[in-house]
């Protein structure tokens, strides 16, 4: 009896054994056809498969060289924000007055870096809810003798390393300031003409931006071509400039561009809504200055941004760059000394923030220099991450009990969890999978430099996907 038992189980380790090696091969078949189609012919590509119950590798190829991974990145910076922050993290945007050594009172904000401030995708955040509920508590007794606004700052660039001029002046590409507002996005309106080549005319924008002037460049463009326009910002002045193509016989052409100082746009907004609310006139000449916020001013406001879970959710479903950029520099604020308020001796939060990133990983057992990042969103071309990292890190988030917040939020493609990502020349999906019978695996999959259009590389990279279904 006993004989025969082991006989029958190690026909069955056969079979399994027999299973796994036949979805390799055929892994193998797909991903070979794969890399000799002609627009990979000078790409770089790297596949990387694992049982999500064993961790038993099913296909690997150049799963330990970096490649520049897009969004796909936005996987490691949530994770890690679940780790570091917690799901139940939130921002809060305090507001006060302090009366300073002239008897003179002073408006103070403190913000933290919430990209969530002013957003339209949740009631509370909307811009008409946080001017209401701030005029609700800053009354004009209180601002009767305020000489001044104080805004506590940090000191660190808007833009990560590697992002490039086409990229920053759109709304995607929106850096992440200590005082963001409405995602630090704004929609401008283009008028076209009725022939090809005409010139394209700015009509106006939403909503009205104080401090800078948009120029056109811009022409008209075949019907049905779409929006191929792109908003640039002039080095070091106040005008922004329109160029490329949209559609002819458009009156009303949207495109969203990114707000270059979103800090200054709230405040003018702010002080309009004042004098609309209260047809409150300031007595003096306000000035607007960025300092540490100290522990004086006595709080009036307090708002508090959605619980990272919720952050996170429109984070990948929506790949909004400006999340990441805010979460990897609130690692660095966090691991910062919060209580004093100051962060000015950072010189760098981003930076500061990517290096939190790596030593946690490291702590975790992955290689540091899987993860040569600069960035939190994957919008720059200069970030190199392995797929074995993404890998790892997608394993390791089905370990945590904040696990389905993460699952939840990633988009469906191809009838998968995944995220997606799309750089210049860049092309990749990372995630999880059920397969019919059961078998449920993690993956990534990274393209760099394929030649062609995106649409006909995404469906050849689904059909290598499809062996796993």
């Amino acid at each position: 009896m006993k004989r025969i038992m082991l006989l029958v189980a190690g026909c069955w380790l056969l079979v399994v054994g027999s299973y796994a090696q036949t979805i390799t091969q055929k892994v193998q078949k797909a991903f070979t056809a794969f890399e000799k189609d002609s627009q990979l012919k000078h790409a770089i590509t790297s596949f990387y498969v694992i049982d999500a119950k064993t961790g038993q590798v099913v296909f690997d190829k150049n799963s330990q060289i970096g490649l520049a991974p897009a969004s796909t990145q936005k996987i490691i910076t949530s994770v890690s924000a679940f780790e570091l922050l917690g799901k139940d993290y939130r921002y809060k945007t305090e507001f006060g007055t302090k009366i300073d050594p002239e008897k003179d009172i002073c408006l103070w904000i403190n913000p933290s870096g919430d990209p969530t401030f002013g957003s339209w995708r949740w009631e509370s955040t909307s811009e008409k809810n946080v001017l209401n509920e701030i005029l609700k508590a800053l009354k004009p007794t209180d601002l009767d003798h305020c000489k001044g606004i104080f805004v506590r700052y940090w000191n660190s660039e808007e833009i990560p390393d590697g992002w490039i001029w086409q990229d920053i002046g759109n709304y995607y590409g929106a850096g992440a300031s200590i005082l963001n507002w409405r995602e630090n996005q704004y929609d401008l309106f283009m008028r076209s003409g009725n022939k090809v080549g005409d010139h394209v005319y700015v009509v106006g924008t939403s909503p009205s931006l104080h401090s800078y002037q948009i120029n056109s460049s811009a022409t008209s463009a075949e019907k049905g071509t779409g929006d191929n326009a792109y908003i640039y910002f002039s080095a070091g002045g106040t005008n922004l400039v329109v160029r490329g193509t949209i559609p002819v016989n458009e009156e009303h052409f949207k495109i969203s561009g990114a707000i270059p100082n979103p800090d200054k746009e709230f405040i003018s907004i702010l002080q309009d809504s004042l004098q609309n609310r209260y047809k409150w006139i300031p007595k003096k000449d306000i000035s607007v200055t960025y300092a540490n916020w100290g522990r004086s001013p006595r709080i009036l406001f307090t708002h508090y941004s959605p619980t990272l879970d919720s952050i996170i959710y429109w984070f990948l479903k929506r790949s909004i760059n400006l999340y990441g950029e805010a979460l990897v520099k609130t690692f660095a604020y966090v691991k910062s000394n919060p209580e004093l308020m100051d962060t000015s001796y950072i010189s760098n939060l981003t930076d500061s923030g990517v290096v939190i990133i790596r030593k946690f990983w490291k702590e975790k057992g992955l290689d540091e220099n899987e993860l040569n990042i600069v960035d939190g969103s994957g919008l720059s071309p200069l970030n190199r991450v392995t797929t074995h990292a993404q890998v790892e890190i997608l394993k390791y988030a089905k370990t945590k009990d904040w696990f389905p917040h993460f699952y939840n939020s990633l988009p469906e493609y191809n009838g998968m969890k995944i995220k997606s990502g799309t750089i210049r020349g860049v092309k990749g999906f990372c995630g999880y999978h059920k397969a019919k019978n059961g078998k449920e695996y993690i993956f990534s999959f990274l393209v760099n430099n394929y030649n062609g259009s995106a649409s006909a590389l995404v469906n050849k990279m689904y059909k290598v996907l499809d062996i796993l279904k």
